[in-house]
């Protein structure tokens, strides 16, 4: 059997794996990636697209903030705009008795010495979205943030990592890491692959290959749900939540709305398959209506679940291997790892090229979730 050589072998092919072989390539690393089924198959293909800070946890503001400033500069990363449209993210307080939910987040950021969180009374929150019931009283916002396209994120990212030449293997599952003095070898189901580091970004599947590398991280799933609805006329731009009830309610560009808010469907992860639970489903349907009155009557077109990692604290690993020299971690994103993506690939680059980074990653150094699973 052939091996094959490169500098880096990014294992996964979604957003993340595609991120970290941009900024490597672009950082002079020979990189080819390795995809068990084919690009974006999975939670990348499955999200929601939204590009947020609002209400992130305090360990993700930092990352998630530069995140959003390349976005704003998407074109110049990866040569399209990803469909991104700032319209802002609003998490609206239905009832007076929300409002003190608001009231200590906004007071925690800005003790923190965030500014990109603000409290809106009705009379914005009805000039930002009219089409609201007037029975909600008040609501956060964070007026840069928005949603994107997200297989049109999927292509862009795509078509500029081929621009640089990495190499992308498709149908391409890993089954076994080796190392061969400084370098690993990869053994999959394509063949045999050697080089110096390894990313593994490998989503749902990424315990699997930590665990081949003698990094043994506790690792969970989630299978959000969705619903798109027929297109009908423009009647939000903002992306909509609501304290207290699963909900994520925005209009995409065709005029479908997308509804979700993180309710679980189910996962076979060996057989690659989700399942929708539609009466649990049936709760983000119920919350869209009760804010949105005038959508009761719109058919749904299609619901769908995706399969995607969840870590013990909902914050992602994205790390350098504590026990394995040259392996990084970025997995475990928790379903809020869409807006991350741009600055996970400048994080892993770093990692790889500089062997360290100035950005704040400390709280998701795959070490704190291995020494939980040692103390258990």
């Amino acid at each position: 059997m052939t091996m094959r050589k490169t500098d880096v072998i990014v294992i996964g092919g979604g957003l993340h794996g595609l991120s970290a072989a941009l900024h490597l390539a672009r950082s002079g690393k020979k990189v080819t990636i390795l995809e068990r089924s084919w690009v974006g198959r999975h939670a990348s293909g499955a999200t929601a697209a939204g590009v947020r800070t609002l209400n992130r946890h305090l360990a993700e503001v930092p990352i998630s903030l530069e995140a959003m400033d390349m976005w704003h500069n998407m074109e110049a990363l990866v040569g399209d705009d990803c469909g991104f449209h700032a319209f802002g993210q609003i998490n609206i307080a239905e009832l007076q008795s929300h409002l003190p939910v608001l009231e200590k987040r906004l007071e925690t950021m800005q003790a923190a010495g965030y500014r990109h969180e603000e409290l809106i009374g009705r009379d914005e929150l009805l000039r930002l979205v009219p089409t609201v019931s007037p029975h909600c009283t008040a609501a956060l916002i964070a007026r840069r943030d928005g949603a994107a396209d997200p297989h049109r994120t999927i292509t862009a990212f795509r078509r500029a990592v081929e621009a640089e030449s990495v190499t992308i293997i498709e149908g391409c599952r890993v089954t076994a890491l080796e190392r061969a003095g400084t370098d690993w070898t990869v053994v999959s189901e394509g063949g045999k692959y050697a080089a110096s580091a390894l990313v593994n970004a490998a989503g749902a599947w990424s315990a699997d290959i930590a665990a081949m590398a003698g990094d043994d991280i506790p690792l969970g799933h989630k299978a959000s749900m969705m619903i798109v609805t027929e297109r009908i006329a423009p009647l939000l731009k903002p992306v909509v939540s609501v304290v207290g009830r699963p909900l994520s309610f925005k209009q995409s560009d065709q005029g479908t709305l997308v509804i979700g808010g993180g309710l679980q469907g189910r996962a076979d992860i060996p057989a690659q398959k989700s399942f929708v639970d539609f009466q649990e489903l049936a709760k983000a349907a119920r919350a869209a209506t009760d804010l949105f009155p005038s959508i009761g009557p719109l058919r749904i077109v299609r619901t769908w679940a995706g399969m995607e990692a969840k870590t013990d604290d909902y914050l992602p690993v994205i790390g350098a291997s504590p026990n394995a020299s040259g392996l990084y971690h970025a997995f475990g994103f928790s379903g809020h790892g869409f807006q991350l993506v741009p600055v996970v690939g400048a994080i892993l680059a770093d990692l790889i090229v500089h062997g360290g980074t100035n950005r704040q990653i400390e709280a998701f150094a795959p070490s704190r979730l291995m020494q939980r699973r040692a103390v258990a």
